[in-house]
């Protein structure tokens, strides 16, 4: 007696996919980040002329450019964003532009901070000054120095070895501390490098001697 079986529905050719109930498309598409209220602190300003986004604060004033894909709705106390486009690549914006607002106004208030720890043997760091311009020196075992000049919107310090890079602007302060530690990364058998602090470096067992 022969027996046949049969996997999924009868109705559905072989080598089709039937389409998965409930994943139909939404055209009115909510982004959960750009649909947030974002709340304007005492002691902050928030204007906009053009494209251009102005915020003062406290601890200084960040200016970015944004497209007009996005629609800026700027009251006494809040900010909401809206998109002019129900397409893909304005939804795309919106709640990034929201992200880039948040960090902004949070930035002005209170500086963003990145430390990082140079370990090895022989290796250096210091912060030096020529007129206005700050500089890393850094001795990290190549036959020169290397030397980084520090964005003058940046505060820099080197103790001990020990980083530390502050200012206003996230992206800036990230980008310039990644910068900083792919000078000399950290080797996975010592250590040797530069690391962010409370970063986990995996370690590799060097080879065995007989």
């Amino acid at each position: 007696m022969k027996h046949c079986l049969k996997f999924g529905s009868p109705d559905v050719k072989s080598g089709s996919r039937p389409k998965a109930s409930g994943l139909t498309k939404n055209k009115n598409y909510m982004s959960r980040i750009g649909k947030q209220e974002i709340q304007i602190p005492k002691g902050v300003e928030v204007t906009k002329n053009g494209d251009i986004l102005k915020v003062a604060g406290p601890k200084g004033t960040l200016v970015k450019t944004f497209r007009d894909d996005i629609i800026f709705n700027i009251g006494d106390k809040t900010i909401t964003l809206n998109t002019k486009r129900n397409d893909k690549f304005s939804k795309s914006l919106w709640g990034t532009y929201v992200s880039h607002i948040k960090n902004m106004i949070i930035g002005v208030e209170t500086p963003y901070q990145k430390k990082l720890i140079l370990e090895g043997v022989g290796f250096k760091s210091e912060v030096k000054s020529e007129g206005k311009n700050n500089f890393f020196n850094f001795a990290l075992g190549f036959s020169h120095p290397v030397i980084v000049k520090i964005p003058d919107t940046i505060t820099a310090t080197a103790e001990k070895n020990n980083i530390t890079i502050t200012g206003i602007d996230k992206e800036l302060v990230g980008s310039f501390a990644a910068a900083i530690r792919a000078l000399k990364k950290p080797e996975p058998y010592k250590g040797k490098g530069m690391r962010y602090e409370g970063e986990v470096i995996r370690r590799k067992q060097g080879k065995k001697t007989v």
